[in-house]
């Protein structure tokens, strides 16, 4: 056989999984039957996650998680091992969201958001790849962003840190070819989860409407975070063989109210093939 199969047990790491994208991922893995641990920086919000996976049956493990500190990556990944055993997948996912105009941002507040979203994913990598390449097999997801493809502005920062996880998954995928190990990343649009949403009505308002004279807001539909968990899922699960090297996942736009009064939910029968009484 060309490729080594995926074992019955494959334990998961999800970095920044206290909320939104993250802790919908596990949730979702968890409930497919993947230990899972559950890492991040919030650990109260990371054992509740925990206690409700198990609740439901599922296994799972809180670790703490500073992503922009190298020792606390390698602690966490350590911890998660000797909970859960070799990790067969992690998703890097941690990350917040600073917005602004380029030339009115600071050059620490650019650089903290690099640190972050890029940076911390690497250290993540970086961590758990050895051990994969050792066994021959493994699952790396970055969480990206459909910013590296349409830029929208207000958010310089963050749209370099994604389009730095689109060059760093593409070198990575060249590097890893033959290893065994496959790295995909998914690019979610715009979801509806915590990450932006401490922004002041004033900045979101101004930030909305640049990306409106952008053509960059075509309608006001979102994602939920289990829509980017099942696109994670169908990423680790593909069978060996085949390589899910990125997904793009949108908002589908509404369909207007009167197309739906219209439409009904299944075929209605032809009035001629109906039977007579």
């Amino acid at each position: 056989m060309a490729f080594i199969a995926h074992p019955e047990r494959r334990p998961v790491l999800v970095a920044g999984a206290s909320s939104g994208i993250g802790a919908a991922t596990a949730e979702y893995l968890a409930a497919a039957g993947y230990p899972v641990a559950v890492a991040a920086r919030r650990v109260g919000r990371l054992q509740e996650l925990a206690d409700k996976i198990t609740a439901a049956g599922g296994e799972a493990v809180a670790v703490p998680l500073d992503v922009t500190d190298e020792q606390s990556v390698l602690d966490c990944v350590a911890k998660a091992e000797a909970a859960l055993g070799p990790l067969e997948i992690v998703v890097a996912g941690a990350g917040d969201l600073a917005v602004g105009l380029s030339y009115e941002s600071g050059p620490d507040e650019f650089a903290d958001q690099v640190n972050i979203h890029l940076n911390g994913a690497y250290r993540l990598y970086r961590a758990v790849i050895g051990g994969m390449i050792d066994r021959a097999r493994g699952d790396v997801v970055f969480i990206g962003s459909d910013v590296a493809i349409r830029p929208r502005p207000w958010s310089s920062a963050y749209v370099a840190a994604k389009s730095g996880i689109d060059g760093l998954v593409a070198t990575i995928q060249l590097e890893l070819e033959g290893t065994g190990v496959r790295a995909g990343v998914v690019r979610p649009g715009q979801t509806l989860t915590g990450m932006g949403m401490n922004l002041d009505p004033a900045t979101t308002e101004k930030m909305l409407n640049d990306w409106i004279k952008h053509g960059l807001a075509r309608h006001g539909n979102f994602l939920s975070p289990e829509h980017i968990a099942q696109a994670v899922s169908a990423m680790v699960t593909m069978p060996r063989g085949a390589h899910m090297r990125s997904v793009e996942v949108e908002a589908e736009g509404a369909i207007p109210c009167a197309k739906r009064a219209q439409t009904p939910d299944r075929p209605q029968t032809p009035p001629e093939s109906k039977g007579h009484e």
